[in-house]
């Protein structure tokens, strides 16, 4: 299973591994969902919610999009919305 910090910015997969953006993670990585919401890094505030599997977390993420792009986006569609959804992957590649 990767670390939160791997799942949060992982930006695609090369088979069974997940490539990382390693300056986005070194740069963030210790921000909570609500503050990487609050910074517009919507997508890894997302994957931070999945991580947690925490649905008020996903709420947050939904009502901080919503309120800064006057969108009405559901907990629901947040997954089509930013393509992120829980995989097992066991090794990650830091770019």
């Amino acid at each position: 299973m990767l670390s939160r910090s791997d799942f949060i910015f992982t930006i695609g997969y090369d088979g069974p591994s997940a490539l990382v953006d390693g300056q986005a993670k070194r740069q963030y990585s210790s921000l909570s969902t609500k503050e990487l919401a609050e910074k517009g890094l919507f997508r890894a505030a997302y994957s931070s919610a999945i991580w947690s599997n925490d649905p008020k977390e996903q709420e947050i993420v939904a009502d901080s999009y919503n309120k800064l792009t006057g969108a009405s986006v559901t907990t629901a569609s947040l997954r089509r919305l930013f393509g992120v959804f829980p995989v097992e992957v066991k090794r990650a590649i830091i770019l």
